[in-house]
């Protein structure tokens, strides 16, 4: 597994911190109010600051990868115009410092840090936003992809439509259910035109990652539980997997969303990788009275859960990567782009340890090509705040302090082969 690549990955908004420096401006989540205990990110794990001290703790952890997002308001302060030089030679040092210590950058150019301003003209609701999202990938490409290993265009963008438009949980915090569709198709044409940006700088490869969950019929011998699973997986797995890979929609959703001529042509371009993150399985029924969606989601019970209350399933990991497989027979190769759980332990985290053991084991007999661990660090858990911890890495946020877990060792210990 010479070439497997062993990783962390991180997200710009959870750990930089530094809202007012360096020029960057305001994003969607700086202000968005529904957040546990009133806790904001303006300072996180203050990355912006610490980054060496963070380089060094994964040449100490001894990953060959580092995934960290790209803040869309560093480079372009309100979503669109020149580059912010500040905002981009920040990352630049950062992508030198990992290559000089042999760690592979992979930059995600957006993980949902939708520029303010953007976002009141539309936001993702807004066709145009696709082009501006073309014009920041240029600027990034354009000083970065001589040293970049990856690149992934959008995070989860299944997470931008369903939280942050169709529910209304993550910002920019609007409840429109099925008008929130329009977002995807604008998210999958910004993908498209990214990956043709990053084509025309001679990226070294592309690819994406999307947010996968098996869809569990409650009663696997009813039609109607059955039926409210497709319906789901469509919503939260095809919407995005399908038109990337195959330039085409489910057809369930295919009438509600804006395309026009061309669209899927630019949305279906050739992948060098496909990136999964996978958290939890998902449990659906027939809908109840009155319920608008096409389905109701049930707890899972019979799997022990993590601090997020989500149930621990290893083996979905396993399942949902033969599902892609068998739904695409021409998929790229496959990188777990995030797995990681949260659980309040301090140092002493047996429980992650046999988390992660366990989803490992699962990505390596579904034979993919690398595993990124979330998270490197504790961080800013977006609605959750601070109440919940995934990292490899203690952070004490009053002395930014950072310990490594146990996990951390013994993640250290399975990339070295002891």
């Amino acid at each position: 597994m010479s070439d497997f690549l062993w990783g962390v990955s991180t997200s710009a908004f959870q750990i930089e911190g530094a809202f007012s420096a360096g020029g960057r401006g305001p994003s969607v989540w700086d202000d968005f109010a529904p957040v546990h205990d009133n806790d904001n990110a303006s300072v996180a794990c203050d990355h912006y600051h610490r980054w060496r001290e963070d380089v060094a703790l994964m040449t100490q952890l001894g990953v060959n990868a580092y995934r960290f997002s790209i803040a869309w308001p560093r480079i372009q302060p309100t979503g669109k115009g020149p580059v912010n030089a500040e905002g981009l030679d920040f990352y630049d040092r950062l992508v030198d410092a990992l290559v000089d210590v042999g760690i592979a950058p992979v930059v995600t150019l957006y993980h949902w840090d939708t520029p303010l301003e953007l976002e009141a003209e539309g936001g993702w609701l807004n066709r145009d936003i696709a082009d501006r999202f073309a014009d920041y990938t240029a600027l990034v490409a354009d000083r970065l992809a001589d040293r970049v290993k990856l690149w992934i265009p959008i995070n989860e963008p299944a997470m931008v439509t369903l939280q942050g438009y169709a529910i209304g949980v993550h910002a920019p915090g609007k409840a429109l259910l099925f008008d929130a569709l329009p977002t995807a198709h604008h998210l999958n044409l910004a993908h498209g035109r990214s990956v043709e940006v990053l084509r025309s700088y001679n990226a070294q490869a592309v690819g994406t990652a999307n947010n996968h969950t098996p869809a569990w019929a409650e009663n696997p011998d009813s039609p109607a539980d059955q039926a409210a699973a497709a319906a789901y997986s469509d919503i939260h797995n095809w919407l995005y997997a399908d038109p990337v890979l195959t330039g085409r929609y489910p057809d369930s959703v295919a009438e509600l969303l804006p395309i026009q001529d061309g669209d899927l042509a630019t949305i279906q371009q050739p992948l060098d990788f496909y990136g999964v993150n996978y958290y939890n399985p998902t449990r659906l029924r027939a809908p109840s009275e009155g319920n608008p969606l096409p389905f109701d989601l049930v707890d899972i019970e019979e799997y022990p859960k993590t601090g997020f209350d989500w149930p621990i399933v290893p083996s979905g990991l396993s399942e949902m990567i033969g599902v892609l497989r068998e739904r695409f027979p021409n998929l790229p190769p496959v990188y777990v782009t995030e797995s990681g759980c949260s659980f309040p332990h301090a140092i002493e985290d047996t429980d992650r340890i046999s988390y992660l053991d366990g989803h490992l084991s699962a990505a390596r007999e579904a034979d993919v090509s690398g595993y990124f661990v979330w998270s490197l660090l504790d961080n800013f858990e977006w609605e959750s705040g601070y109440s919940q911890r995934f990292g490899l890495v203690h952070v004490d946020y009053e002395t930014q302090r950072r310990t490594p877990r146990d996990s951390f060792h013994w993640y250290r210990r399975v990339i070295s082969g002891e």
